[in-house]
């Protein structure tokens, strides 16, 4: 019941070179569950803002009155990666030594907000449900720990498909929980559920 709201909502999205550089953002208002309509568009480019600082934009809503402000930070991306299973962070017997020290008893409060990592090899799933005609699914992962995602690429026509995936998440707090979830590819449209697992972190 506002013309004039307020989210103070902060997300963090994990920007790859390979990705496209538009940010797209709808605002959508709701009457009730069932009816949903949107109100407007807006896009930023990615490229075009200054790195390492705090941008403040005002964005008017395409084809609709209003417009949205938002202040976006644009950092390089520490701590979060995507990797095949051949160059796996951790392998290296020296650089688990070098975590070992960084997160020893001694080393504990150097810095309160590096509570420590979390790796997940993704290898593969098995028996996933037929989304499509053929009998088969276009499945991929998405993994979710807090309000960082990454997933996995698509497996195309198979259900058991193998990602053979290594990602690595920073922690921020250590009552997070790791959501799994496998989804199959539907061109333009939502993806189509198809299973999901949470393992909280302090099960790990």
């Amino acid at each position: 019941k506002s013309a004039n709201p307020q989210w103070r909502e902060q997300f963090d999205f994990h920007y790859f070179s390979d990705r496209k550089d538009m940010l797209d953002i709808e605002v959508w208002r709701k009457d009730n569950k069932k009816h949903e309509e949107l109100l407007g568009t807006c896009q930023v480019d990615i490229t075009a803002l200054p790195m390492k600082q705090t941008n403040c934009l005002e964005l008017p809503l395409e084809k609709h009155p209003g417009s949205l402000l938002m202040l976006v930070d644009v950092a390089p991306c520490t701590g979060v990666s995507i990797s095949d299973l051949c160059v796996c962070p951790l392998g290296d017997p020296s650089e688990r030594q070098q975590i070992s020290q960084r997160y020893s008893l001694r080393n504990s409060f150097r810095d309160i907000k590096d509570i420590g990592f979390l790796q997940v090899k993704v290898l593969k799933a098995v028996d996933l449900l037929a989304a499509d005609f053929s009998g088969k699914s276009d499945p991929f992962c998405v993994l979710e720990l807090g309000n960082d995602s990454l997933q996995t690429h698509t497996v195309y026509k198979n259900l058991n498909p193998e990602w053979n995936k290594v990602f690595t998440f920073p922690i921020k707090d250590i009552h997070d929980v790791l959501e799994v979830t496998v989804f199959d590819e539907d061109g333009d449209k939502p993806p189509d559920f198809l299973g999901k697992v949470a393992i909280p972190l302090l099960s790990v």
